[in-house]
């Protein structure tokens, strides 16, 4: 058609700028992640979760005042109301949690609707009562899917400890609950991914901050997002031993097949928050016992390393998380709601954000579609050629 305008079309808008940002930056060539300009290794050091939330949400960290009130808050808030609680006692067992936290997540819309998006304390009871919910639904559905009642949070308990807590129905290890932590902080915010953008697209159009979570667990859960931390300890498993790691991946590249866990769209290094969860792993096996599977990964890294180095291909933030949340007794089916519930910082600071100078998200498409066709009577039409299959 003439006057038709030409645009560019990068498959999964590769390399396209969607907003500005102040939260995070990667420096994929140097293996850098930057929270709000400070390195994710000092904060991993130094910092901890809710004040790394804070950091991000806020765009500072937080006095010992502010951050003792943001602590509080979230205590408080931590439970969850019981027609919650009811309804997803009637989730079948056999669904994912990611399934459930996101309805779950959608749910908590019903019960704080009112939509203040201009009042700063609209905004910060959205943000502590995600924070503090998001949690408790995860460890609750997992006790509920068993047939148990969910564990009440415990107001005396740190908020990784707490968690841990509700899910094993035991106070765990002050290791296990402080690597646990850095575990959350590390996985809190990540630049532009996937689930981030579906935020801000689902935040543009002044949408409820539940609805904004809910679409965002709804993307990382695909395997190509957070679910690929599972996928890993499937590979793992399947593989089995040291000795099968070289045969594995050569059968992997020689079908061009996808290895999980290795590669990343922005890092050409090894990423960094990898890095740190590796030196967890070995703290966790330290102390609580060594796990063969970690020998599998050191070889698959070595390995790909050779193999793919010069590629830019090396282990991304899901290779080594799985390792370290098995070790804390995590079921292999949580690792990406886990994932969501570190997350949550990230797509709030990325909703605050993008409530600041919103324009609704309006991308366009290059069609390349028919033109000028007509429409066919029933009696001329034919399923000769066409892919239709009946659903019974």
């Amino acid at each position: 058609m003439a006057n038709m305008s030409v645009c560019e079309f990068r498959p999964g808008l590769e390399g396209i700028a969607a907003a500005q940002s102040s939260i995070s930056c990667v420096d994929g060539q140097k293996g850098i992640l930057e929270y709000r300009g400070i390195r994710i290794e000092e904060l991993a050091e130094k910092s901890n979760f809710l004040e790394t939330a804070y950091l991000l949400i806020w765009g500072e960290l937080p006095t010992k005042e502010e951050l003792e009130a943001f602590e509080h808050e979230i205590r408080y808030h931590r439970r969850i109301k019981y027609r919650i609680q009811d309804m997803m006692k009637c989730f079948p067992e056999s669904g994912h949690p990611m399934d459930a936290l996101q309805a779950s997540a959608a749910a908590l819309g019903l019960f704080y609707a009112r939509r203040d998006l201009d009042n700063p304390v609209y905004i910060r009871a959205a943000v502590v009562r995600l924070l503090a919910k998001i949690p408790t639904m995860v460890a609750a559905f997992q006790l509920m899917r068993k047939g148990n009642e969910p564990v009440r949070p415990r107001d005396d308990l740190s908020y990784a400890a707490n968690f841990l807590y509700m899910l094993n129905e035991q106070e765990t290890d002050p290791l296990a609950a402080h690597i646990f932590d850095i575990c959350l902080l590390l996985h809190a915010e990540h630049t532009m991914n996937a689930s981030t953008f579906s935020a801000r697209v689902t935040a543009s159009t002044l949408t409820d901050p539940y609805a904004v979570v809910a679409s965002a667990v709804g993307t990382l859960g695909g395997p190509l997002h957070g679910g690929a931390n599972e996928e890993v300890i499937g590979m793992l498993e399947e593989i089995g031993s040291v000795e099968n790691v070289r045969p594995y991946l050569e059968d992997c590249l020689e079908r061009k097949a996808r290895i999980m866990g290795f590669g990343h769209r922005v890092y050409k290094v090894k990423d960094p928050r990898a890095t740190i969860l590796q030196s967890l792993a070995e703290k966790l096996f330290e102390k609580f016992g060594h796990d063969k599977y970690y020998d599998i990964a050191l070889e698959m890294e070595h390995v790909i390393e050779e193999r793919l180095g010069q590629k830019g291909i090396y282990p991304n933030v899901d290779f080594y998380s799985g390792l370290v949340y098995r070790k804390l007794g995590i079921p292999t089916d949580l690792f990406t709601p886990v994932f969501a519930i570190a997350r949550v910082a990230g797509w709030l600071a990325h909703w605050k954000e993008q409530l600041a100078e919103n324009r609704i998200f309006r991308p366009t498409q290059v069609y390349n579609g028919l033109h000028n066709s007509h429409y066919i009577p029933m009696e001329k039409r034919s399923l000769l050629g066409k892919d239709h299959q009946t659903i019974y």
